[in-house]
């Protein structure tokens, strides 16, 4: 069938490999868009956790700056009150310094320019906090004055400035790749949305074209559909009347096989009683012949010896021979003939019974032989001629006993199976085997494998083939030269009169 769209015209092959071509394309827009969104996920969860990060280390900062700051306030509220409580601020907030700056390095291991911040920072807070303890200290110890001076002196109060802009410096770095990783969260978004709209695109393109092209088969399906119905309305009387001409013309053939075979048995019985004639006067020949060599040897010479006493008889004896062979040739020709006009009676039958008489009914050849011969324990039973399946199995099983091989014991082995709603049956032997080249030739008519040292015209497996076809069925043979044939026999199950036709 060839679809047309647009007036042109597209093969089936061309129908199947656009709409393959469209289920992949749609498959690798959705693995596509499946893969880049597992990746937007890894990507987006990566970047989030940069950025929950950044928000750490800028927490971290910030509460370094606010213990700083508190220490820092502390202190100077215990310079200027000498109230113990600021100390003891003092004192709390600059235990977590350290700390805090331990743990702002461990969380920026993976950047070395905060590894170095943060280095700068350690070393601004060591040297702040000795001038910051020592102020206390003074307090303490009632120096208050002098305490109160070296809070106001310029190398500590830069150094507290230095180090708040050191923490800067570090908040500002975490700000700036803060902003990196939220730019590379946006693009990874972006790319996200840019694959899902590409994908969605190509699948309505896809969809789309793949309903134009369904609608255009589909049609071309319904005008082919309505020309078949055109073409088939009277398929079932065509049918009819082919098979009927077909039983005629068989009718036919046979009808000529018969009156041929029938015409040359009328010459062939004149030939064979002139031979019998000729038989006779040879003999009177021959008595003659002695008389005269009993009488007179002068008047018969060497050559009229050699006619009456060599070249008749030999000729004779091949006239003899060919109308012999003629004679059985005829005869199976009738044979046939007669068998394609017989009417086919389907009926139950039980296989192994049927097989076990044949047997029976070639006993003698078995026995004689030294051939074993086995059915199967349950063949299956089938519906159809009884009269041609016993002519089939005969044939079989009397080819495979003429044509065991000598020096070994015999066997032949009957099977059977149901494959398909068909009866398999198969009778395997030992015998000689037939060359796998006249698998085929053997079951023409009049021509035979191997050696021809067995009586036969070649008609057996030629007959054999076609009963089974007259019964719906079919025979093969598995074999090879040396290790003996099976022969197949492919059979319905329930075979009707009308099978024939």
């Amino acid at each position: 069938m060839r679809l047309s769209l647009k007036n042109v015209a597209v093969p089936d092959a061309w129908f199947n490999r656009l709409v393959i071509g469209a289920i992949t394309l749609g498959f690798l827009a959705l693995l596509t868009t499946g893969l880049t969104a597992y990746h937007s996920v890894q990507e987006n969860q990566f970047h989030s956790s940069r950025v929950n990060h950044t928000f750490v280390v800028e927490r971290a900062i910030t509460d370094f700056l606010a213990a700083m700051d508190r220490a820092e306030a502390g202190r100077r509220g215990y310079l200027l009150t000498g109230v113990a409580a600021h100390a003891e601020t003092y004192h709390d907030a600059r235990k977590r310094l350290f700390p805090l700056l331990a743990r702002i390095r461990d969380l920026t291991r993976d950047n070395p320019r905060q590894q170095a911040n943060v280095a700068r920072l350690i070393a601004l807070t060591r040297s702040d906090l000795p001038f910051m303890d020592q102020s206390v200290a003074l307090v303490r110890s009632g120096q208050r004055d002098e305490g109160v001076r070296q809070f106001r002196n310029s190398v500590g109060r830069r150094a507290i400035t230095v180090l708040r802009a050191q923490a800067t410096v570090m908040t500002d770095e975490e700000n700036r790749l803060l902003a990196i990783r939220d730019a590379a969260t946006t693009g990874s978004i972006r790319l996200f949305y840019v694959t899902v709209a590409v994908a969605g695109m190509m699948l309505v393109m896809v969809g789309a074209g793949s309903i134009w092209v369904i609608l255009g088969y589909t049609r071309s399906l319904t005008a082919s559909r309505d020309a078949l119905r055109l073409l088939n309305a009277d398929l079932e009387g065509a049918v009819r009347e082919r098979t009927a001409d077909l039983q005629r013309a068989n009718e036919e053939i046979q009808r000529f096989a018969y009156i041929v075979s029938h015409d040359l048995r009328s010459p062939l019985v004149n030939v064979m009683g002139f031979t019998s004639e000729l038989e006779g006067a040879a003999r009177t020949l021959r008595a003659l012949l002695d008389k005269v060599d009993a009488e007179a040897p002068h008047l018969a010479d060497g050559d009229a010896r050699m006619a009456v006493n060599e070249d008749l008889p030999e000729a004779i004896g091949f006239i003899r021979t060919s109308t012999e062979k003629m004679d059985r040739l005829i005869n199976a020709i009738l044979r046939l003939s007669r068998e394609g006009r017989r009417p086919i009676t389907p009926e139950k039958l039980d296989m192994n019974a049927l097989f076990r008489s044949v047997g029976d009914s070639h006993r003698h050849q078995l026995d004689g032989k030294e051939i074993d011969f086995s059915v199967a324990h349950k063949l299956p039973s089938i519906v159809t001629d009884r009269l041609a399946i016993e002519q089939i199995l005969g044939n079989l099983v009397e080819n495979a006993i003429k044509y065991m091989a000598p020096g070994r014991r015999g066997r032949i082995e009957i099977r059977g199976r149901i494959e398909n709603q068909r009866a398999i049956f198969e009778i395997a032997d030992n015998g000689r085997g037939v060359d796998p080249k006249d698998h085929e030739r053997i079951f023409d008519l009049f021509r035979r494998s191997g050696v021809q040292d067995q009586p036969g015209e070649g008609i057996g497996l030629a007959h054999t083939r076609a009963l089974a076809y007259r019964l719906g069925g079919t025979i093969s043979i598995d074999s090879e030269l040396g290790r003996g044939a099976t022969f197949r026999i492919n059979l319905p199950v329930a075979s009707t009169a009308e099978q024939e036709a």
